[in-house]
């Protein structure tokens, strides 16, 4: 009988989160041929003479595809909570990248990802990423001080690669188990506050990519904030966005 009661709970669970995903709006970002899907939360009873700030957050592997809804998979219900939406009231954009392509520039997303070391055009998935920020940012009702992005596994590469490619446009990022080319930690390093997350047992992307990444942003003048987890593996974003501190962090900070 517990066991029944529990799998009832869990279905209602289940059916109230799929039913406050729909408050993120389906959305499409069209530049010539290539076309972007994304999600994206209004603020909490949104007012247009008013300006919110923007958090861009970018998915991992598992999440690719076109049906613009696997992407909530990982951090949809935190911006959903109420205190989070009265706390740290924004608008959340998550973009899904495409089945066979990635974020980052990276030969895999995985243990032994390698890193362009010059700078070459950008992924088409992030490249409209970009051109979706570069507009959405425009926005009247958009506070340009308060760009935030974050980013899990591919997305938490695909946040270092989007720092070097807009370097002004973020007051914060938080990549999560991610990986990327410490050659261009110097182009963010003193502009952008970082909170780097990993987990200490992860063995899908090593969280010695983590720590080349913070010893690069310290190395070029940057005050990163770094925080393993002990005995967790790869799913250190679960750990991150459980985190009291996690938005807390990333709200308070101002370009």
């Amino acid at each position: 009988m517990k066991y029944l009661t529990f799998l009832v709970f869990l279905f209602t669970l289940s059916n109230l989160y799929s039913q406050d995903f729909e408050l993120y709006e389906k959305e499409s970002f069209v530049f010539e041929n290539d076309t972007l899907n994304y999600r994206i939360l209004k603020p909490l009873n949104y007012n247009p003479s008013q300006k919110y700030p923007v958090h861009l957050v970018l998915h991992g592997s598992g999440e690719r595809g076109n049906d613009n809804s696997s992407q909530l998979t990982h951090g949809g219900v935190l911006f959903l909570k109420k205190e989070n939406r009265e706390k740290y009231n924004s608008w959340v954009l998550f973009p899904q990248c495409s089945t066979n392509d990635r974020w980052a520039n990276s030969t895999s997303d995985s243990w032994d990802a390698k890193f362009e070391d010059t700078i070459t055009k950008p992924n088409k998935s992030l490249q409209l990423v970009i051109r979706l920020m570069d507009q959405f940012i425009e926005k009247k009702q958009v506070d340009k001080q308060r760009i935030y992005v974050s980013g899990l596994s591919m997305g938490g590469m695909g946040t270092f690669e989007i720092l070097y490619r807009r370097p002004n446009m973020f007051a914060a990022a938080t990549p999560i188990c991610g990986n990327g080319s410490t050659a261009f930690a110097s182009l963010y390093a003193k502009k952008v506050s970082i909170w780097v997350f990993h987990g200490s047992d992860d063995n899908v992307v090593s969280p010695k990519h983590s720590l080349n990444m913070v010893s690069a942003i310290i190395e070029a003048g940057g005050s990163p904030k770094l925080t393993l987890y002990e005995n967790v593996g790869h799913n250190s974003w679960d750990y991150a966005f459980d985190d009291k501190n996690y938005l807390k962090w990333i709200y308070s900070k101002v370009k």
